[in-house]
Formats: structure tokens, sequence, C-alpha cells
């Protein structure tokens, strides 16, 4: 299977860079274990030569090359390593193997050892015959200070090479064992997100497509499964919303229908022939207007929903007297209510002080809550509305006693589209239009309900501070 996606990723970044990690540890465990060795090896051949101070001390001017033929004579470690020992003049003389000492063998660490104090040196490197050694050569001086001969030991890398090529494949298996559970276990652990993160991709495509009711399945109890039930919730609350659109769609295509319906049967109504009573025509005309107006009242609402959706709704800020806003909204239901056998109490206070807000929107408002407090009244029911001054806000309570609000619908009331009775008239929007408007105004819009008992609903609103009293008499004197 090619690698793509969350897999190729992971491959190129994480397993990328164990890989590396364990190849730049797989170096340094090579310099490391070859110079251990190498460096046992050097001790082995500093201590052997550090003896010969000792064994060419005496006479050394006159027995250097039969001393140092004892010496290759009685070497315990023949097998270990090579002795060669150089004259004077820098020729190889006798060899601790038996053969003649190859004369042409270049001997780099012969030359140093005579130009440093220490009059030793060691070489790594390969003879003429392709064999990799380590050389070390100790110069034997006189009391002049002058060279009388050398000895240099010469012991074959090989076997150590092959000991460390051991110990560095040993390593390479490990980590390539090491790789090869990280891959698997990876590779599980990637199924454990790919696979979710496709069901979850495929059922996101279902949700695209209006399929409301798809569900993705939960794997595991982590940030992937939390996310399931995210998308999962939001599957929901889409299929809510959409189901509540269509409602919205059903409800205002019949709100529209039956006064277009009323208009057009009084229309040609009076368009008949022969058509001429006075009082038929006048309640005709008086209908048409009323429909006409309530068409207008719903465009309006449904206008104003989407200004508030695109951010676009412009209120017109003044000094508004709240109570008169509020006493014409409730002359203009009082009639209403008298035809519906239905009572509005209100006892206005004397003065109230005024506040910052536009009073058409106010207006708007109050007419919609007290609309719905009639609305969801019964014949013979009472809608009180109170008004206080408290703290420095304006609160305007308007309750019922009619059929109240169920608990469950209550949290859900001012959301658009929600109607949490579908047997009355109504759009859905209303209160949503209504909550926001309040909100423009920096007030706050309360709904509290017990079904069968009723529903109040408290309007704040706050009064103009000192600040912009302070400000409005500035302008007003300027």
């Amino acid at each position: 299977m090619l690698l793509k996606g969350i897999t190729k990723r992971w491959v190129m970044n994480t397993f990328g860079v164990i890989l590396l990690i364990l190849l730049v540890l797989l170096v340094a465990f090579s310099v490391v274990v070859q110079n251990l060795y190498y460096n046992g090896i050097r001790q082995t051949l500093s201590g052997r030569s550090g003896e010969l101070s000792g064994i060419f001390s005496y006479n050394v001017n006159s027995g250097f090359m039969e001393t140092a033929r004892q010496y290759v004579e009685s070497f315990p470690d023949k097998e270990m390593m090579e002795l060669v020992v150089i004259n004077s003049s820098g020729e190889p003389e006798i060899n601790s193997t038996g053969f003649t000492p190859d004369r042409e063998q270049y001997m780099p660490d012969y030359e140093e050892a005579l130009t440093n104090d220490e009059h030793r040196a060691d070489w790594c490197g390969r003879l003429s015959s392709g064999e990799k050694v380590m050389a070390l050569t100790k110069v034997i001086t006189n009391d002049g200070n002058e060279s009388v001969g050398a000895i240099r030991y010469i012991v074959s890398l090989e076997e150590a090479d092959r000991k460390i090529f051991v110990a560095i494949s040993f390593v390479c298996l490990a980590g390539i064992l090491i790789m090869f559970f990280i891959f698997i276990s990876s590779t599980y652990f990637l199924k454990s997100i790919v696979r979710p993160v496709r069901e979850i991709g495929e059922t996101a495509k279902k949700i695209a497509r209006g399929d409301f009711n798809a569900r993705i399945n939960k794997f595991y109890d982590d940030e992937i499964g939390d996310l399931c039930d995210t998308i999962n919730y939001m599957a929901g609350e889409l299929g809510t919303a959409d189901k509540m659109k269509n409602e919205f769609i059903s409800s205002v295509s019949h709100e529209l229908r039956t006064p277009l319906t009323a208009i057009k049967g009084w229309a040609e109504t009076m368009q008949m022939d022969g058509f001429n009573d006075k009082r038929t025509l006048e309640k005709g005309m008086g209908i048409i207007i009323k429909e006409t107006e309530r068409l207008g009242g719903i465009v309006e609402e449904v206008l104003d929903f989407s200004r508030i959706q695109q951010d676009r709704m412009v209120l017109i800020m003044d000094r508004v007297d709240i109570l008169a806003e509020l006493d014409e909204s409730i002359y203009m239901q009082k009639e209403r209510a008298a035809k519906e056998n239905k009572h509005i109490i209100y006892e206005a206070p004397e003065m109230l002080p005024p506040v910052i807000g536009d009073r058409n929107r106010l207006r708007q408002v109050f007419i919609n809550i007290i609309d719905n407090a009639l609305k969801y009244s019964s014949s013979d029911g009472v809608v009180n509305i109170t008004v206080e001054n408290i703290a420095d806000k304006i609160i305007i309570t308007i309750s019922d006693n009619g059929c109240g609000i169920a608990a469950a619908d209550l949290p859900k009331v001012k959301q658009k589209f929600y109607k949490a009775n579908q047997t009355v008239r109504g759009s859905g929007i209303g209160l949503a239009v209504a909550d926001e408007i309040v909100k423009l105004h920096h007030g706050e819009l309360d709904i509290d309900s017990v079904e069968g008992v009723g529903t109040t609903v408290s309007i704040t609103i706050p009064v103009i501070s000192e600040n912009q009293a302070k400000a409005e008499t500035n302008e007003q004197l300027q």
C-alpha cells in the first residue's frame, strides 16, 4: 500500500527521525568500540616498549644488536605481535618471525620516534602485504642522546576489526529489531487513528450531503472519541436545525398564505358585477388593510432576522422615553385583547430615567413579547405588565397565565426557527429577533416559565449613565 496522508507524514517525520537517531548512535558506538579496542592494543604495545629502558640500560653503546637479539629470542608474546629490530642506520635487521625483514617497508612511526622527545611513536595503517596493523617504535639512545637502534612492535588489527565488526553487527541487528517493533507498534497505532479519521471523513461527507442521521462509531475513549462525539452532536444539532428550518419555511408559507387568501378573496368579491354594498365594502377594505399590515409585519420580521444573521442591523440610537414606547405598544394590543376576551393589566410608574436606544426597535420588542403573551393565553387570560427602575436599569416584566413552556423547550425558545408549540401561528424567529435587539441595547431578555402555569419575560435595559448625560450636554452646548 502506498504511503499517503498521516501515515506518510509519520514515516517522513517520526520514523525518519528515529532512524537518523539510531544511525547517529550506531556511528558513535562504532567509533567508541574501535577506540576501545585500538587503545587497548596501543596500551599493550606502550607497556611492552616501557620495559626496553631497563633491558638496554647497560652497554647500550657497544651491545645493542646483541641485546636486541636476545630480547627478540626470549620475547614471550611472539604469537601475538611481531618484533623488528632496526639498526642505527634505520634498516630492519632482525624479525621475530624468522624471515628476513622487509627493508622497503614504510615505517612512519620510526621516523616520528626519531624526532619527538619520548623517542616513541605509534602508527595504524597497512603493510606492503595489505595487512592492517598497528605498529609502535621505541628508539634506543646512548648517553649522548644519539640513536643506536630501535625496537618496532607490530600487531595485526584483523582480529580486532573482526571483533569490532561483530559488535557493530550485533548493535545493527538490535537497531533493526527496534525499528521493526517500532514500525509494527506504530502501524497499529496509526491504524487506530487513520481508520476513525477515514470514517469521520466519510460520515462528514454524508452530513454535508444532508444525511443528518449519519453517525460515527466511537472506537476509543480519547481525543478521537471526543471528536466522534462532537461530530455526532453536530450532526444531531444540524438535523434539528434543518428540521426547524423546514418547519419555519412551512410556518412562514402558511402565515403568508392566510392573509394572501383573505386579500385575494375580498378583492375578487369587490370586483364582482353588481357589488355595491357599502358596509360589506368597508369591511372588505378593512380586512385587506389589516392582512396587508400583517403581511408587512411578517416580511419585516424575516428581513430583520436576515440582517441580524449578517450583522447588518443598524440601530438609530437616541434618548428614548421608554414608558412612551411601552404605552404605545400596549395601546396597539388592547383592541386585539378585548376582541379575544383577554385582559392586559398595566400600571405605569410616574417617571423613569431615559435610555439610549432605537425607539422603533424597542417598540418592536414590546409588541412581540405582548403579542406572544396574548397568543399563548386562553380566553379570559390575564397579561400583567410591570416596570421598575433598579440599580440604574429599567426592568420591564410581562407575564401571562397561559399554557407555559415545557422545561425541555425553555433553553431553546430564543434560538432561531425554534417553536415550542407548533399549534399556534408564528414563524419561530420573533423571540430570536427580540433577544438580539435587546442585546444590541446592552440589555438582557430573560424567560421564566412553568408549563400549565404561565410565562414571565423580563426585559432589562440600562439607563443613561452620568458620562453619557455629560457628553450629551456638552454636544448640545456646542
